[in-house]
């Protein structure tokens, strides 16, 4: 009994020394190693968190859902969506900028990246504190008004507001729509009463109501609406017409010269995570707007599939940040 207690005492002090001995074998081993470092490298020690910072549902939402599926296979790992709205989408932009850049936090970014910094005077982040890594889709905006309008062409829109008094809705004050109404009333040389709503519906649902002259807004919200004809689209913001509403003109085919302002979806990291991991997450990405099932998927929501660098999606961040600041200070605009 004294020699079985003695043995049963060793037994801790074996196991322990069990990885200390494989340890010793491994460094010993650099192949071993390398093997073992490799089965725990990026992306296998656990699912990774796509931060989305805006409520679900709508068209960034639709998108990343969309992106952290066919993402999640093609890397073999799961692409765990987190909605986190609120605050223009600063909650989430906080939340991500703050993450452990280790590859396994990722965000649904947009370009209200580049306006939040001139519309908040204090954030919790900078647009510097994230390494971009793919745009996913543009999205060109769109002006609509009701098919019965007398407005038939944007010219005839312009010279409604230099007839009467208008209204335009948009998605929301400081909203991309917004910024687009700000600079296209400069161009025209008209005014009209800006009606920001805290969503696209509520605007499209007062458009349809005769409430408003007309709605600055993502094209993908009013596709539908445009194609049974209960709208009529007058231009889109975007540089090619778009291949969900061909028949829709470019502000400048319709007479509005030098305005361009395409929205984006796509993916952004934590600043400093690792550039092997970006170029990763960017080829893939790529690859899916490349695959016909997903490029009809996106071009059914209104929108045009992206494929960019890191580095393009770095300069239309950061050019996109100095434009909107200063269209916000001109026109003044503060946020709700």
């Amino acid at each position: 009994m004294k020699h079985r207690r003695a043995l049963l005492g060793l037994l801790p002090a074996a196991l322990l020394a069990r990885p200390a001995l494989a340890w010793r074998a491994r460094a010993q081993d650099p192949a071993a190693a390398a093997a073992e470092a490799a089965s725990w490298a990026w992306p296998q020690a656990r699912p990774i968190r796509l931060i989305v910072p805006v409520a679900p549902g709508g068209s960034q939402d639709i998108v990343a859902r969309l992106t952290a599926r066919h993402l999640g296979a093609a890397i073999g790992q799961a692409v765990l969506v987190e909605n986190l709205p609120g605050a223009g989408s600063n909650i989430g932009y906080e939340a991500a900028a703050r993450a452990r850049p280790d590859g396994y936090t990722l965000l649904a970014g947009s370009d209200s990246l580049s306006i939040n910094k001139a519309l908040f005077p204090r954030l919790g982040f900078d647009v510097t504190g994230f390494a971009p890594v793919a745009r996913t889709v543009a999205v060109p905006q769109i002006l609509v008004v009701r098919a019965d309008s007398p407005a038939g062409d944007l010219e005839g829109f312009v010279a409604l507001a230099r007839r009467e008094p208008i209204a335009v809705g948009t998605p929301g004050n400081g909203s991309l729509a917004h910024l687009l109404g700000e600079v296209m009333q400069e161009a025209a040389e008209i005014r009209w009463t800006h009606a920001p709503y805290r969503g696209g519906a509520l605007a499209i649902n007062d458009l349809l109501g005769g409430s408003l002259q007309g709605v600055l807004i993502n094209i993908g919200a009013v596709t539908e609406h445009v194609r049974a004809g209960r709208l009529r689209g007058l231009a889109v913001s975007s540089g090619q017409r778009t291949a969900a509403l061909p028949e829709v003109p470019t502000l400048a085919q319709a007479g509005v010269q030098g305005i361009e302002a395409t929205g984006w979806h796509g993916i952004v990291a934590p600043a400093g995570t690792d550039s092997a991991t970006l170029a990763r997450l960017n080829g893939e990405i790529r690859r899916l707007a490349r695959r016909p099932d997903v490029a009809e998927r996106i071009t059914a929501l209104g929108m045009e599939a992206g494929e960019e660098t890191p580095e393009r999606l770095g300069t239309l961040i950061m050019e996109d940040t100095v434009r909107w600041a200063e269209v916000i200070r001109r026109a003044r605009i503060r946020p709700d």
